[in-house]
């Protein structure tokens, strides 16, 4: 924990801090502020009059509300994510599928999105292929998959590598901004996985070099205000 604090302290120097917003590092159980005039927001408790840290993180005021912005944190499965996995075992109903959570995925043959026969499942995907999938169910410990939707399916080439899940939304941006920007200034294919997983494949070594480094220069900055500007300068610096 204390290396994690000193690590967010470190990212903190470098925010810009405005009026409408006022952020601070705080641990589990830290009043954040006190009054009745406050409003607890996600990772926020109310106890009393004081507004209180439910977990690690940085706290954010913005107006009346409070809320905490995660910094590290494992990935939490919800339906509807697309997560990048590896396929780990076949049976006859399907793919087990490694996604970097305690619970297990499982990917049903009904889920492909054409007809696999059950005694070819292995040529459509086999033990250690990369799938980029959505997550249609959470029960309990496991976790069911499909690949049906756009840009799902078996991810062929390329790399991966991972970030912390927590700073997956500023990767992707606002509306996928961030994540499109990559893109075009690196020519490159990218998936981002909610899980922390990402796939890039590009035109050569050189481009897919590139869009990692500048994937990690996002996750990096994550909490500093203006990142598209300083992710065009980044470009700009590089080329």
């Amino acid at each position: 924990m204390r290396n994690e604090i000193n690590e967010a302290h470190e990212a903190v120097e470098e925010l810009s801090y405005s009026s409408e917003a006022k952020r601070k590092i705080v641990v589990p159980g830290e009043v954040i502020v006190e009054g009745d005039d406050y409003l607890p927001g996600e990772g926020t408790r109310r106890e009393g009059s004081k507004i209180v840290a439910s977990k690690f993180g940085l706290a954010e005021e913005a107006g009346r509300v409070v809320k905490l912005i995660p910094i590290f944190g494992a990935f939490v499965p919800r339906r509807n994510n697309v997560i990048i996995g590896r396929v780990t075992d076949i049976t006859y109903a399907g793919w087990l599928v490694d996604i970097d959570s305690a619970a297990d995925a499982f990917l049903p043959i009904e889920e492909s999105p054409r007809f696999i026969n059950r005694n070819e499942m292995d040529q459509y995907l086999a033990v250690g292929d990369v799938i980029s999938a959505k997550i249609w169910t959470v029960k309990g410990k496991g976790i069911d998959l499909t690949l049906k939707g756009k840009g799902l399916g078996k991810l062929e080439d390329g790399f991966i590598f991972r970030i912390i899940p927590s700073r997956v939304p500023r990767v992707i941006g606002r509306e996928g901004s961030m994540v499109n920007l990559i893109k075009e200034r690196t020519g490159c294919q990218i998936t981002v996985g909610q899980n922390g997983w990402i796939w890039i494949k590009g035109p050569n070594t050189d481009s897919e070099i590139k869009a990692r480094k500048a994937v990690e220069f996002v996750a990096d900055k994550v909490h500093v205000n203006g990142l598209t500007e300083k992710m065009e300068a980044w470009f700009e610096g590089s080329e």
